[in-house]
């Protein structure tokens, strides 16, 4: 039921009440850059707030510029305008994608982005919540080389092992490499490879009530991903007005122009349309996914089936600490189940093992009785072929000893006058 009052009662000015104390407490946000070197990080993060948070600090040789693996470096900066505050983090992945073999190069920016999640989750877990910075990762700047031929396996690789972790922004870099044909073609083959290999960039929000204007900064957002940007510190003349940007022989490159590159439209996405939801993804999405995974491993059981006790009816805004309890009970109880199933099933194999033994030393007697049966009867055999060998040599002999006799008798008889 709804009801318009007719008088004031106060209750309207509550977001007047939740400004002033958001900007009395000011607000905190952490953007990472990751791409290879020379691709204008520094120079576009500098053009982007204004100030000058990447310093040079001079020359360094070839091995000092080169990190041997990829190393995640980051700075607090505090902007004020307007008397708001903003504490900005950035965290820079120099190295990356610089060695030869770049396999699982990704790993130590996935392990930073998971120990934040991490320092964030027991910091909830306190007593004293009061005093919680949040360094989550809230958006990933990730610089995509001018090729012209699409994504590379790396990027690819890249998007695919930290999408379900970050709010990925996909970057053209160096676009004035580019002419207008060549951009949105190029584009056109990027998010064709996004498409092709399920990759999760962020995703621009479409509201109910968002009004003319918001839907138009919407589709013209939604239009200019991925964003080709050009990145300048220097101030240069154009026709007698000065414009940040880059100067060539054939014209002059205004940065803040929208013809000219989507510097302008990527600034006022990150920092004047949709910081804010950038982080509501950030801890509403991607920070509860991790948890859930981390409570899942806890207690032994499956994201979905977590996610469905903490979001269903059983869970009905109650104390996590009790559900966990309830969770912890019925695993026991579980794992006691599967314990006395498993014990009748081994005492059942036990058994058909038994009798298969049984079996298996019965044969083996049965055999082992014919072997000798066998073998006894050889012997009988040899044994009477023996005796009958012994009395046919016997006899043999005899004849041959009378042969021999009647033969000498003969020869005697012959000698005599």
């Amino acid at each position: 039921m709804e009801k318009i009052l007719s008088g004031y009662v106060g209750f309207a000015n509550l977001p007047n009440q939740v400004h002033r104390k958001a900007v009395k407490k000011g607000f905190e946000f952490s953007l990472m850059v990751v791409g290879a070197s020379g691709l204008g990080k520094s120079t576009l993060i500098n053009s982007l707030f204004l100030t000058d948070l990447y310093v040079d600090n001079g020359y360094h040789s070839p091995n000092q510029r080169l990190p041997k693996t990829t190393t995640t470096q980051c700075s607090a900066v505090h902007i004020i305008e307007g008397g708001v505050r903003l504490q900005l983090t950035l965290v820079d992945t120099p190295g990356f994608g610089e060695l030869v073999d770049n396999t699982e190069c990704w790993d130590p920016i996935l392990k930073y982005i998971d120990s934040r999640y991490e320092e964030f989750l027991t910091s909830e877990s306190r007593v004293n919540r009061q005093n919680n910075p949040d360094l989550r990762v809230h958006a990933c700047l990730y610089f995509i080389a001018p090729n012209g031929h699409g994504l590379k396996q790396l990027d690819i690789d890249f998007m695919k092992q930290l999408h379900k972790k970050v709010n990925i922004v996909p970057i053209i870099a160096k676009a004035d490499t580019f002419s207008p044909e060549e951009c949105r073609a190029f584009k056109h083959k990027i998010l064709q490879d996004i498409n092709q290999h399920g990759i999760e960039i962020y995703n621009f929000p479409d509201y109910d009530f968002e009004d003319e204007e918001d839907a138009r900064t919407n589709k013209k957002l939604k239009e200019s991903i991925p964003f080709a940007v050009i990145g300048s510190n220097t101030v240069v003349e154009q026709n007698g007005k000065k414009v940040r940007g880059r100067s060539y022989p054939w014209g002059v490159v205004d940065i803040e122009n929208d013809e000219h590159c989507d510097f302008n439209t990527l600034r006022n996405m990150l920092v004047r349309t949709h910081m804010q939801d950038l982080k509501d993804v950030t801890n509403n999405i991607l920070y509860e996914r991790y948890r859930i995974q981390k409570l899942s491993k806890m207690l032994n059981i499956s994201d979905n089936q977590l996610s469905s006790r903490f979001t269903g009816e059983d869970f009905n805004g109650g104390n996590p600490m009790e559900l966990l309890e309830r969770e912890r009970l019925d695993q026991e109880d579980k794992l006691s189940k599967m314990e006395e199933q498993m014990e009748s099933v081994f005492q059942e194999k036990v058994r058909e093992k038994l009798m298969k033994h049984r079996e298996f030393q019965a044969d083996l007697q049965r055999r082992k009785e014919a072997m000798m049966e066998a073998q006894e009867k050889e012997r009988q055999e040899l044994a009477e072929r023996r005796r009958r060998y012994d009395e046919d040599r016997k006899v043999f002999e005899d004849e041959k000893l009378r042969s021999m006799i009647g033969t000498k008798s003969k020869k005697d008889t012959k000698k005599k006058p």
